[in-house]
């Protein structure tokens, strides 16, 4: 019914608070996904309510309201802060005459726009493909028609809605099976680094925390590490030399966000298995960031989620440049670095980070060779 958006395409912003503490924070997360994916934002619906509208999620005076604000902008889009049924999307696009994204199918397309691999691009089309595939099971009564004829197009008397449904479980099937030989050659290269006792570790965090700057400053690499959303979606490893006697496998992950959509998890379980076999994790936090509480909750439920829980974690709190405060480090009750204040940016206390990472991979050849530190 509608054209694939461009960048610069107007988008009304819907953000409803049912009661949530963070909804201000979440607010504005959904305004800069919208800018990440390349809309203009026109305006900003934001009001209290209690429950979601059956038909509309928002309700008849507010889809009123945003026929007016559609004249208003020349909108073409609106972005839903929420999820939305498929009877919801259905009746909305039906009745403002714009396209409609729920948080979901914003955060898939940003994820289709930045897949750059082969892997990325079956990952993000499996997580579609899944999303769609629910879509199908809730309502779309237009698909409904009957369709004659044998083979691709079904058996006699077979519902439109049943070929889709059909084809989309067969592709679905395909992207899983390479996939999976892809995650067996990835598992084959984490086995030859065990084997090698070469230090695994693993950039984990919210999404534009700075994880790709600190792996560029690093490794010396120049992956894309812009001031966007899911910038990178793609792993990269590289293999990083401390000082003699301790080198390193760095990887960079994808970023988290809150409500990252399960069809992206599951799609994306390969990539983010980088994490799961790591020895440690390098969990970096926007330290400006006032939200930055909730968001070391949601990287790690992810982690949890992903059963990479129980890994060791090295707390980095990044950009301390945008709130000048000193580099530095703490240590836990064992003796054991365990949070550091850096700005990978300037580089600033990137040498304590690295102070860390030694010391633990001096545990771990401590260990390994049966002594203790």
């Amino acid at each position: 019914m509608f054209d694939r958006p461009q960048v610069g395409d107007k988008a009304i912003i819907v953000s409803l608070d049912f009661n949530d503490l963070n909804h201000h924070e979440s607010t504005d997360e959904i305004i800069q996904l919208s800018i990440s994916a390349g809309f203009e934002v026109s305006d900003v619906v934001d009001s209290k309510r209690q429950t979601p509208d059956a038909k509309l999620f928002i309700g008849s005076g507010k889809a009123d309201e945003l026929l007016l604000i559609k004249d208003e902008t020349d909108a073409s889009t609106i972005i839903f802060n929420h999820e939305l049924t498929a009877s919801q999307e259905r009746n909305l696009e039906k009745l403002l005459s714009l396209r409609v994204y729920d948080r979901t199918a914003l955060i898939l397309f940003i994820f289709a726009q930045r897949a750059k691999s082969y892997e990325g691009k079956l990952q993000v089309e499996l997580a579609h493909l899944a999303h769609l595939s629910s879509r199908l099971t809730r309502g779309w009564s237009h698909l409904e028609r009957q369709k004659g004829g044998i083979g691709v197009r079904g058996g006699p008397g077979e519902k439109q809605i049943e070929l889709d449904r059909r084809m989309i479980g067969i592709r679905i099937k395909q992207l899983k099976e390479k996939l999976r030989k892809l995650d067996k050659q990835r598992g084959m290269q984490r086995r030859a680094r065990k084997r090698s006792n070469v230090l695994s570790i693993s950039i984990v965090g919210y999404t534009n925390a700075g994880k790709s700057t600190l792996f560029n400053y690093l490794t010396h690499e120049k992956i894309l590490a812009e001031n966007k959303l899911f910038a990178t979606l793609d792993t990269t490893s590289r293999k990083l030399f401390l000082e003699e006697g301790h080198s390193v496998v760095v990887s960079d992950t994808v970023g988290f966000i809150k409500s990252l959509p399960t069809t992206l998890i599951e799609a994306f379980k390969s990539t983010l298995e980088e994490a799961t076999d790591s020895d440690l994790l390098i969990h970096v936090v926007d330290i400006s960031n006032t939200n930055k509480a909730e968001q070391i909750i949601q990287v790690d439920k992810i982690l949890k989620e992903i059963k990479a829980h129980e890994i060791p974690q090295l707390l980095v709190l990044n950009q301390i440049d945008k709130i000048d405060i000193k580099s530095g480090y703490d240590r836990d009750e064992y003796g054991s670095i365990n949070r550091i204040q850096l700005s990978a940016k300037t580089g600033n206390g990137i040498e304590f980070l690295k102070k860390a990472i030694v010391e633990f991979s001096q545990k771990q050849k401590n260990q390994r060779n049966g002594q203790y530190a």
